[in-house]
């Protein structure tokens, strides 16, 4: 039985949590953090549950932390509040020398992991994560932002929807439409230097533009940074291919830190 460790406090000030999945038969010697998505101004890691009661069972200590979310706490809240929880594991009982770190990340959270991928250099895997913002937003001009496109705005295609709900959540997130905040909000514009491995896992038609996503993989290749990419015919997003492609994301990490 993996044993469940709920609500850890990573951040007094803040009083952010973390559960901890510690795996029966821990067969590597491997840690997983596992980012929720939900486009920073909700979600839950306890959503996570069930995907990482099966990480455990691969034998990866699993940890699912939480962060502040929006329009309470604006860019780069969420950001912070993960290199926190990263230097708070980092000086835990749970890390030592020999332990290799790894993250999966969900949407908005697949953005988190990529910001920290580049900072710390942990194999990570990210379902569906938006990398587009200042540019996206610019060329969006007459979308209205709705949280829910069909209630509020009425609209009844598939893409109306997502765009309406992409600028909600950019613009709740980032706290204004300054192109200036976007841009440091944009996955491009972070730190890469210690990128290692990445796969990246998205839908051909999502929330998250294909071109967006080969755009930003045209950046990372121009500072010759290697990157697997995985496009899956159809419309689903992140948590909804979730069960789909869980087992093939942890045995990328796993054959990737043998």
């Amino acid at each position: 039985m993996t044993q469940i460790i709920n609500n850890l406090i990573y951040d007094n000030s803040k009083n952010l949590t973390v559960d901890l999945y510690i795996p029966e038969i821990p067969v590597t010697n491997k840690i997983l953090i596992f980012w929720h998505g939900g486009g920073w101004f909700r979600g839950d890691k306890s959503e996570l549950k069930q995907l990482c009661l099966k990480v455990a069972a691969h034998g990866f200590l699993v940890f699912a932390p939480n962060y502040s979310l929006a329009p309470a706490s604006t860019f780069p809240t969420a950001h912070a509040d993960s290199n926190k929880f990263v230097k708070w594991l980092f000086n835990s009982k749970y890390t030592s020398s020999n332990i290799t770190i790894t993250q999966i990340g969900a949407s908005s959270g697949g953005t988190i992991a990529l910001y920290l991928a580049g900072k710390y250099g942990f194999p990570t895997v990210t379902w569906s994560a938006p990398v587009s913002y200042s540019s996206w937003i610019k060329n969006h001009p007459k979308v209205k932002p709705a949280k829910n496109a069909q209630k509020e705005l009425g609209l009844t295609t598939l893409n109306d929807i997502n765009d309406a709900f992409y600028k909600f959540f950019t613009l709740t997130y980032a706290g204004s439409s300054n192109t200036t905040v976007l841009q440091k909000l944009d996955a491009a514009s972070y730190n890469y230097q210690n990128l290692r491995q990445l796969l990246m896992i998205n839908s051909t038609t999502e929330l998250v533009a294909t071109q967006d996503l080969l755009d930003f993989i045209a950046t990372l290749a121009q500072k010759n940074h290697g990157i697997d990419l995985k496009l899956i015919a159809g419309s689903k997003h992140a948590m909804s291919y979730s069960n789909q492609y869980l087992d093939e994301s942890i045995n990328y990490l796993i054959k990737i830190t043998e």
